[in-house]
């Protein structure tokens, strides 16, 4: 079991061992810990099985659902002895093997329904000198990872699903966003009104979040909404995605027929300068 402390918050996490850990050391390890963590480290049991054999999945999920019991205990009974108020949380590797991202996030996806995870954390398989055929000899583009970390805030945040987001097998788009696409893929959607949709619709237009769509629906309640208004909301960076998206009392997108290929295209993230690998 190791330890690690954020000074910052005074928060300490421990990584709970997968070798079939005894639920004494866990129940122990929540007691000290304001988190704990048990890596699955690979979003398949056939991953998992190939290329870290030495692990167990019924072991990694046993884990996981002792954590997850000793959580409602605490929950249920409040004069039970403290147990890892930050719950649980895993990591996924992305890119060691041929997994594609939708089936990554169907992975999380269940973790968070099964277990209640708090958070999975995804990283990006690195390569070293001499590494074993089985796995591949370069590295994923590290904005693939970038893009699980904002779908994965999506399945936590914002109601969508996995298979909203991605709806059949691949990977999710490098060049644009996973609410960008979303809304690019359900044009009949939009545009939406912000002076009358419901406020989970509004906070699935892209460049909107939750706050300011909470910020949206309280004025509503004392007047209509200008177009003006996300920019007095500092959402001014978002405008241009939200834009063709959106009505307002005094606007309507003028090109509410443009196409979603014309709108990927001008939407899209430009392209960032590659950083070299420590051994490319």
């Amino acid at each position: 079991m190791k330890w690690r402390v954020c000074c910052a918050k005074c928060t300490s996490f421990a990584a709970i061992s997968t070798s079939r850990p005894s639920p004494t050391l866990i129940e122990k390890a929540g007691r000290y810990a304001d988190r704990l963590s048990v890596n699955i480290e690979l979003p398949t049991d056939v991953s998992l099985q190939t290329l870290a054999p030495e692990k167990d999945v019924a072991s990694i999920k046993q884990a996981m659902q002792t954590i997850y019991t000793g959580e409602q205990t605490v929950r249920n009974e409040p004069r039970s002895p403290r147990f890892a108020p930050a719950g649980q949380s895993t990591q996924m590797i992305v890119g060691a093997d041929a997994t594609d991202d939708s089936t990554i996030l169907h992975s999380a996806q269940t973790l968070y329904s099964d277990f209640k995870l708090r958070r999975v954390y995804y990283s990006a398989f690195s390569p070293i000198p001499n590494s074993p055929n089985s796995v591949p000899l370069a590295a994923p583009p590290l904005m693939r990872e970038h893009r699980l970390y904002q779908a994965d805030f999506l399945l936590r945040g914002y109601g969508f699903t996995a298979g909203e987001l991605l709806s059949g097998p691949g990977d999710l788009a490098l060049d644009i966003d996973p609410k960008l696409a979303w809304a690019l893929g359900n044009r009949q959607v939009f545009p939406l009104d912000l002076n009358k949709a419901d406020a989970a619709l509004i906070a699935r237009v892209p460049g909107i979040g939750i706050r300011t769509t909470q910020r949206l629906v309280e004025l509503r309640m004392q007047r209509r909404i200008r177009y003006e208004d996300l920019t007095r909301m500092r959402c001014i960076l978002a405008k241009a995605k939200a834009k063709p998206f959106i009505i307002t009392s005094d606007y309507h997108p003028p090109h509410a027929e443009t196409t979603s290929e014309f709108l990927h295209h001008q939407l899209r993230d430009r392209p960032q300068p590659q950083q070299m690998g420590l051994w490319g």
